[in-house]
């Protein structure tokens, strides 16, 4: 399984010339692949490909830099249930407050709230539907998405991967 950035990295003219054709539609579902992020994008902590790849493992690495996904109840974090803060894994950003978290039943951590200037969002039109996708504002790593089915206050599922990120205890 590729992800999008893979994807589309493979080559600007076979990808061209395979949407030209109506190949790459019918192969992902969807007419529209590119994501709305710039190319251009800057954050406060960047990296080469290959520092990233040196300080992210091989799993952090294909979600927070390749947009990938880990398996549905693979994370420890889904079970973490301790008082703390969910920091982003590629720059140590604090992302989310467990007080925040909630169990949604879908296998990934799931917040109703981000922490104040922590994430950022763009619309993500891959794979045949329309979603918005979560990225850490600071680094730009993908962190997961978010949803308008959660709980009170807001309504919102902010359903991460918990590969992107680390816990930290708040001490006793």
């Amino acid at each position: 399984m590729f992800s999008r950035r893979q994807f589309l990295r493979v080559g600007g003219s076979l990808g061209a010339a395979a949407l030209a054709i109506g190949v790459l539609p019918r192969l992902v579902g969807s007419p529209v692949l590119i994501s709305e992020a710039r190319a251009d994008e800057v954050f406060e902590v960047s990296h080469s490909d290959s520092e990233w790849r040196t300080l992210l493992s091989a799993g952090q690495y294909q979600v927070l830099r390749e947009e990938g996904t880990e398996r549905a109840y693979s994370s420890p974090l889904n079970d973490e249930h301790r008082d703390g803060t969910f920091r982003c894994a590629g720059c140590a950003l604090e992302l989310f407050s467990s007080r925040t978290k909630f169990d949604s039943r879908t296998g990934w951590p799931s917040f109703w709230a981000p922490l104040e200037q922590a994430v950022a969002t763009r619309s993500d039109r891959s794979f045949g539907m329309q979603r918005n996708e979560v990225h850490c504002r600071r680094c730009g790593g993908h962190l997961g998405h978010v949803f308008d089915d959660g709980p009170r206050p807001t309504g919102l599922r902010y359903c991460m991967n918990g590969v992107a990120m680390n816990f930290a205890p708040h001490a006793a």
